[in-house]
């Protein structure tokens, strides 16, 4: 007779979901029994809610009471194709918003609730009850991309790897052709001027102007092939962070279009240049700091390979190997694996990276000036988050 116990408890806690608040003072859990909200830093349980059933994704409004959800995990608390806005100071849903097919994504803020579905976004004013403001058709959007600010909202294009950005106030749409193939990943900035994208492919992170459209940088990752996990522009917009399957963070320097460039570093090197006119050169041409390859970067007739902008900082952060429980599509990221490398600044200088799944992690990291006059990125802590009271 097998008389060995059971590994793991089916009550053991699953991630199944994890982002940030829009300042990311706080960041959210989905999970197979409800949802957590944690402080941000330091990592500290601030609610815990027992559905005793699934929560794919949860969404926050600032560190107000009202909470997007989704039903997710092996036994949904809400049906999948309606978003959920809960009041957690009355314990109680407030409204609900049902579509005709399961919810991708949804983002929050004090006038608008944006939900991206598979081949559209809904726009819906945040009121009761609810009035559709628009809906707009995008190409395929399996991870629920969208984007949401006071002002604008982005969100895929009609055409892969295009992004349609759209004024509240007017209802104007503009139209970015901002990559060759299926966007991957977007961030918009906290002041809302900078826009930052990524492909399937993986290589190439670009930065655009929301104001003009026009395209202010081109950063290169790496060479190879990448699923980029994250995004996240710095709070002053002159940083951006990027994570991907390579288990690696990279901080690249940005312009922003109404903040002047970076002063020199302590060993002379320029960090930041001003920013090229027109919408088709990149807005970085001189940074030492981050020319990978150095003076092989000004030989002509090279690959552009030799004279990309790189990152002027990398760390390490975990993945781990885990799958996810339920089926692919249990959650609202239809994908095989729970969501990693989640990036939350906290400051210029401080990045929580956070994972889901059984793991679920929370790293801190924060950028220094060495010794040597360079900045770098250094692993400041990190935790398992479910097991934090």
């Amino acid at each position: 007779m097998n008389t060995r116990p059971a590994i793991e408890s089916s009550s053991y806690p699953v991630a199944l979901s994890a982002s940030f608040n829009q300042d990311a003072s706080c960041f959210s859990v989905g999970l197979n029994s409800g949802f957590c909200i944690f402080n941000s830093d330091p990592c500290q349980l601030r609610v815990s809610r027992d559905f005793n059933a699934g929560v794919g994704e949860v969404q926050m409004l600032g560190k107000a009471n009202f909470i997007a959800l989704i039903g997710g995990g092996k036994q949904p608390k809400f049906p999948q194709n309606r978003v959920i806005i809960w009041d957690d100071a009355k314990q109680r849903v407030a409204i609900q918003l049902p579509v005709l097919t399961s919810v991708r994504g949804v983002r929050l803020s004090r006038t608008h609730v944006l939900v991206a579905l598979q081949n559209s976004v809904r726009v819906y004013t945040f009121s009761s009850p609810p009035e559709l403001w628009s809906d707009f058709e995008t190409a395929d959007n399996p991870l629920g991309l969208c984007c949401l600010t006071s002002s604008t909202i982005a969100f895929p294009g009609r055409t892969p790897g295009q992004v349609q950005l759209v004024e509240l106030a007017t209802g104007n749409v503009s139209i970015i052709p901002a990559h060759g193939s299926s966007l991957q990943a977007l961030d918009i900035s906290r002041d809302g001027e900078l826009l930052a994208t990524a492909s399937e492919t993986g290589t190439l992170v670009r930065i655009f102007s929301t104001s003009n459209c026009a395209r202010l940088a081109e950063l290169r990752r790496g060479v190879d092939h990448a699923t980029i996990y994250s995004l996240a522009i710095s709070p002053s917009g002159q940083l951006l962070a990027v994570t991907s399957d390579k288990s690696t963070l990279h901080i690249f320097d940005i312009p922003h279009p109404s903040k002047p460039p970076r002063t020199e570093t302590p060993n002379g090197h320029r960090r930041m240049t001003s920013m090229g006119s027109g919408g088709s050169s990149p807005g970085i041409n001189d940074i030492d700091a981050s020319q990978k390859w150095g003076i092989l970067g000004r030989i002509p007739l090279l690959p552009r390979v030799f004279s990309d902008v790189y990152s002027f900082a990398s760390a390490h952060f975990e993945i781990g190997d885990e799958p996810l429980p339920g089926s692919p599509g249990s959650n609202s990221v239809s994908t095989t694996r729970p969501p990693k490398g989640v990036i939350g600044w906290t400051s210029d200088s401080s990045i929580i990276v956070i994972g889901a799944g059984r793991d679920g992690r929370w790293e801190k990291f924060v950028i220094a000036d060495g010794e040597d006059g360079k900045r770098y990125c250094v692993r400041d802590g990190w935790k398992r988050y479910l097991g934090v009271s």
